[in-house]
């Protein structure tokens, strides 16, 4: 089969919503994280909005902890101009990979967006794509305090696990479902794949400098809405 070296946009998108919020109990021993709201709005519904106008006209949301919340607040997307399904995942979460694996015949065909549902961005989504060649697209970002070592290096257009500047992932990323290939349903990680598509040559990456947080503690979602950013 002859692959395509065309860029391609996302046909659907996934957010990652079920996780149990550990680090900012006791605010998710009650509501789930994706739902906590920066300046009244949840931060969940932010994406939903920002995926929306960049022409996904398809969301799924995996639910786990406290996830009849988020499917009673969101509904079935038309409000905003979007079909949002959901992916159960019962009492435990699956991990990341686990639960875009479970998500995926609501995904395909095609690329698909994936955006974590606890960070706070402006990245503008209409410009996410993957390359033909590529199974799997990060958005990486200077690293933030809490994580200074980051994540993964850039290198004309890939990411590689290490680097002469190592960045950290944001959570938003486009995949492939061939990126998955040989994954049962069950719980897994998603760090493991993308060693795997980086080996292969097979992962691209771009470096934002914009707006990004990683909403993962009490402290930080604090700031956010002390500083009024919209």
């Amino acid at each position: 089969m002859t692959v395509s070296t065309a860029a391609e946009r996302p046909r659907a998108a996934m957010i990652l919503a079920a996780g149990r919020g550990e680090r900012m109990r006791p605010l998710t021993d009650s509501i789930p994280k994706p739902l906590l709201r920066v300046r009244g709005q949840p931060l969940i519904e932010r994406h939903v909005l920002g995926l929306a106008r960049a022409g996904a006209s398809r969301i799924v949301i995996n639910l786990a902890w406290l996830g009849s919340q988020i499917r009673e607040y969101l509904g079935d997307g038309s409000r905003y101009g979007v079909l949002i399904s959901y992916s159960e995942e019962g009492p435990g979460a699956l991990g990341t990979a686990g639960g875009i694996v479970r998500a995926l015949p609501h995904l395909s065909p095609g690329p698909f967006a994936v955006v974590n549902g606890d960070i706070f961005t402006d990245y503008p989504f209409e410009h996410l794509s993957l390359g033909g060649r590529s199974d799997a697209h990060l958005v990486l970002a200077p690293n933030p305090p809490h994580h200074p070592e980051g994540d993964f290096g850039i290198e004309q257009g890939l990411a590689l696990p290490a680097a002469a500047g190592q960045y950290t992932f944001t959570g938003i990323a486009v995949y492939r479902e061939e990126f998955f290939a040989g994954c049962e349903d069950g719980v897994r990680p998603l760090k493991p794949l993308l060693l795997r598509s980086m080996a292969a040559g097979r992962c691209s990456a771009e470096l934002y400098r914009g707006l990004w947080e990683d909403v993962g503690a009490p402290d930080r979602l604090r700031a956010l809405n002390e500083a009024g950013v919209q």
